[in-house]
């Protein structure tokens, strides 16, 4: 294919920047370059933000100002860089502009991070030659160190510094900031650029769209200021130009796109648009097209002037295999002489070299790119990339622009100023006022601000084209231009489609089930599809709002109608009740085995100590607490739920009062040995029963109590906002106050019975009753307490199964360590259940600690 004669004059400069120190000669001024990068000096001074380096460390871990690191150089914004070098070296060599006085310049790192850009500019607001900021009530003689600032290259960072450059009435001219919200004179009244605004782009874009008569399109952009402002714009603008966006999707930018890239694309293909504005930073923008790709998708792409040029696009393989890319580019102008001067100031660097040691206690303000010095011709290369090119003639522009204002504020002709800034004052919002009305012709391009600190010129209109052969290679063709209005020359459009023809894109796909119309601008025949929440409904397709569902009743998304909500509960099939039952078989069956051995030894020494009658009733006690349990499955109700919490309460307090007495009784025998033996009788007699009723009645006033305060299940329905369609339905555990007291009385009961066992001695050569009581209630306290952080992080379903299963462990942990050591001693031990092996605890005799030796 044919390129156009700009590309040739492009490729003819850069070799002529390459080769021409040995075959040309080169401007006198060349040899009095110097080889510092960053600063130099002058009568008047330029600062410059550049992103010389990228964030190498992580900002959520920043923890003091200064914990941030940008180590790593970008040669993008090194080139920006060196483009201002350039361009002040070039204007300082000129005899006719601003005769007598020379501009001198620093320029700084942002890193492009809010946090970095700060210092740099504290540091361009101090006082002139002076390392000080003064604070004063009048600051209209106020002389900064700067006259203007250059930069910043993006939008996310001229919000957080434009205001406060703003104050001052500095210039701060951009090469790179493109959203529209800084032509807002009242907020950034100093703010200037060299590059149009993203409002200008997002007109040029529609025209094009009305140029083809395509008014079904998607746009999608980058999940950032740029892309979100970008697509704001766009569809504002598109929907009063009567074209349709079929749909919009942003591509995350911190965070992993992939997910989102491939709803995008599906949303995309489901709207079945052809034409697709992709206003997006660039490396959203490569994952975008990398999924485009996998997917062999084609169609027409719209590319902003942020991707446009960016070979991390423009590289990606089989590109070609896309279809279609128009691309809004920056009108610029090649600088003929900056590669032969980056040549040449790298070649004297290289041969100044000296190797040093870097020097720690130099400012990072000062020693912003510190491997700078390891610069060489074999460097070069880095601004002969097309993007660095271009980008370089905006900072070219900013500059000319400021030494131009300075030239007419100063009152120079060609050989001499009226005012010298050696002697007399020069304030930058004099500056500001002298820009405002500048105007520079630069490389044959007419230059000049309009009232919002925009240029005068919009955009180059290029498309994207292949070689028919296998080689991948992105040609650039010009096909038009644009400034307030677009002129296109279709004929030099190649059409990368299946016929070779301009494709169609037009209004409109129908919307789903439980999706209503939102209708775009004044166009019903063009419209997003917007699904219905959780909670709201379709009726009908000719609805033009989903509706709410009526009190008691709710919906899934995208929904024709509401429904009453459905209540699950843990039902008799279930695996986790089929579970339950098999662990409360498991228990009861222990219950039997234990209940049945010791009704044989009834009547026995060991079945004595063990509680005689009182171990039969113990018993029982724990098996009321397994039946009881079966109360949480099945479909809960009213009489259910109030016996549910009571129930499973009160049975394990029988229990426990059985295990109390019994440790009281031990009590008796091991501190008060003298009494034991006169007392004992009653104490196990009536003494129990008064224990055991007396425990008993204290649980059964707080069981009562918690029936009288809690909610019946009915109420407890009836109280509850409904927000689901289906959910577990469990018997409500109110009020928590005395939920919580009856679980804890127990508790209670066991703990005093640790306490009054633990200590006791063994009787030598007897059955030691004490070491059973301790581990028992031990297990139960330490079961009890691990229940109730882990009850109160659970969903309703999982709660009841822990209530269930830790009554079960708690049950069958009262049973193995309380009647399993006896079971064992009458099964394989029986010459052992004698008098003598019991006679402490059924005679009262305390025991006797072992002599020693």
């Amino acid at each position: 294919h044919l390129l156009i004669s700009m590309i040739y004059e492009w490729t003819l400069l850069l070799l002529c920047g390459i080769l021409g120190s040995g075959f040309s000669e080169k401007p006198s001024w060349f040899k009095n370059i110097s080889t510092s990068l960053f600063k130099s000096p002058g009568d008047i001074l330029i600062g410059g933000l550049f992103p010389i380096n990228e964030l190498t460390s992580e900002l959520s871990k920043r923890v003091k100002p200064d914990d941030l690191e940008c180590n790593s150089i970008s040669t993008y914004g090194l080139s920006l860089a060196l483009a201002m070098k350039f361009s002040l070296d070039e204007i300082n060599s000129k005899e006719n502009l601003l005769p007598g006085i020379t501009l001198g310049f620093e320029s700084y790192d942002t890193c492009m991070q809010p946090a970095v850009v700060m210092r740099p500019v504290l540091q361009l607001l101090t006082k002139e030659s002076t390392e000080e900021l003064d604070i004063a009530c009048n600051y209209t003689d106020y002389k900064p160190r700067v006259i203007a600032i250059i930069g910043p290259n993006n939008s996310e960072l001229v919000p957080v510094i434009g205001k406060l450059i703003g104050f001052f009435l500095m210039p701060l001219i951009s090469y790179g900031a493109t959203s529209d919200m800084f032509s807002d004179k009242e907020t950034f009244p100093s703010f200037m650029r060299t590059v149009p605004s993203d409002r200008w782009q997002v007109a040029a874009m529609v025209q094009l769209l009305k140029e083809f008569g395509w008014n079904w399109v998607s746009v999608v952009g980058s999940d950032d200021e740029y892309g979100q402002k970008g697509q704001q714009q766009f569809s504002s603008m598109a929907n009063q130009e009567s074209i349709c966006v079929a749909y919009q999707g942003l591509i995350p930018v911190y965070s992993d796109p992939e997910q989102a890239v491939k709803e995008i694309l599906n949303r995309i293909v489901d709207a079945k648009v052809g034409v697709v504005v992709v206003f997006s930073l660039p490396k959203p923008a490569r994952d975008f097209f990398i999924e485009v790709i996998k997917r062999n998708m084609t169609g027409v792409w719209m590319a902003s002037t942020a991707w446009a040029l960016n070979d991390v696009v423009a590289t990606l393989p089989g590109i070609n295999s896309i279809g279609t890319v128009l691309a809004f580019v920056d009108i610029t102008r090649p600088l003929p002489l900056f590669t032969p001067y980056i040549h040449e100031l790298f070649t004297k660097m290289e041969e100044m070299q000296i190797p040093q040691q870097p020097d720690t206690k130099i400012s990072p303000l000062d020693n912003i790119c510190p491997r700078c010095s390891d610069l060489s011709q074999a460097n070069v290369s880095m601004v002969q990339i097309k993007l660095v090119q271009r980008s370089a003639f905006s900072v070219y522009t900013a500059i000319y622009c400021v030494a131009h204002a300075l030239h007419d504020l100063l009152g120079c002709n060609t050989t001499h100023c009226t005012l010298n800034p050696r002697t007399d004052n020069v304030y930058p919002w004099q500056l500001l006022q002298s820009l405002q009305k500048v105007s520079v012709d630069l490389e044959g391009v007419n230059f000049k601000f309009d009232k919002e600190g925009n240029p005068n010129f919009g955009y180059d209109v290029m498309q994207w084209n292949f070689s028919d052969t296998s080689d991948t290679t992105v040609h650039l063709d010009i096909i038009g231009y644009f400034y307030q209005n677009l002129t296109i020359n279709k004929n030099k459009i190649k059409w990368h489609t299946k016929n070779g023809k301009e494709p169609m894109s037009t209004c409109s796909s129908d919307c789903g089930i439980g999706q209503v119309r939102r209708v775009k601008g004044f166009h019903s025949c063009c419209f997003d599809c917007i699904d219905c929440k959780e909670g709201t409904f379709l009726n009908t397709s000719d609805d033009i709002q989903c509706k709410s569902c009526p009190a008691g009743q709710w919906s899934t998304l995208r929904s024709t109608s509401c429904v009453y909500p459905i209540y699950t509960y843990l039902d008799w099939s279930n695996y986790e009740s089929i579970g339950l039952i098999l662990g409360g078989i498991l228990v009861l069956a222990s219950h039997v085995w234990v209940g049945a051995l010791f009704f044989k030894h009834r009547g026995t020494p060991l079945v004595k100590t063990a509680g005689g009658p009182l171990s039969g009733l113990m018993l029982l006690s724990l098996v009321g607490t397994c039946i009881s349990l079966v109360l949480f499955l099945g479909q809960p109700g009213d009489v259910v739920c109030r016996l549910q919490e009571p129930l499973n309460a009160f049975f394990p307090t029988v229990a426990l009062s059985v295990i109390l007495t019994i440790s009281l009784q031990i009590v008796c025998i091991t501190e008060f040995p003298e009494k034991s033996s006169d007392h004992l009788e009653n104490i196990r007699g009536r003494g129990s029963l008064f224990v055991i009723l007396g425990c008993c009645g204290v649980q059964a006033g707080l069981c009562g109590w918690y029936v009288q305060e809690s909610p019946s299940l009915t109420q407890y329905v009836a109280s509850l906002e409904v927000t689901y369609v289906k959910t577990f339905l469990r018997c409500p555990v109110e009020p928590m106050l005395n939920f919580g007291l009856m679980l804890g009385f127990n508790v209670l009961l066991a703990l005093v019975s640790f306490m009054a066992t633990f200590m006791a001695l063994k009787p030598p050569g007897q059955y030691n009753l004490a070491r059973d009581i301790t581990i028992s209630t031990l297990s139960y306290c330490v079961l009890w307490v691990m229940f109730i952080p882990i009850y109160t992080s659970l969903n309703d379903k999982d709660k009841s199964i822990a209530q269930v299963g830790v009554s079960l462990l708690s049950n069958i942990g009262l049973v193995v360590a309380y009647f399993f050591p006896k079971w064992q001693l009458l099964v394989k031990h029986p010459e052992l259940n004698t008098v003598d092996h019991f006679r402490t605890f059924l005679e009262g005799v305390p025991p006797t600690p072992p002599e020693e030796s």
